[in-house]
């Protein structure tokens, strides 16, 4: 599961056999969420209080084209991968 990067105890990644949307996983101790990168909509959270929502929509929003980027070279893909 590569690790994008971590920011503020986060850990931002994506699972190796991962699909489209383009979507990343965060984590904080006992808390995960999902998020779809590209339309910032909140796909699931285990655990995270709102505040902390919040942190993680700007840290995804700030380093979108790195997480997008991250993505594509992971995953082999091409081009502009504006997902739904």
């Amino acid at each position: 599961m590569p690790t994008l990067f971590i920011l503020f105890g986060y850990r931002f990644f994506f699972w190796s056999n991962e699909h489209d949307p383009i979507h990343v996983h965060i984590s904080k101790g006992d808390a995960e969420a999902k998020y779809n990168v590209v339309t910032l909509g909140l796909v699931e959270n285990h655990g995270f209080k709102r505040n902390e929502l919040r942190m993680i929509e700007s840290i995804i929003e700030e380093n979108k084209e790195i997480i997008i980027g991250r993505w594509n070279e992971y995953f082999k893909k091409g081009g502009n991968n504006e997902q739904k």
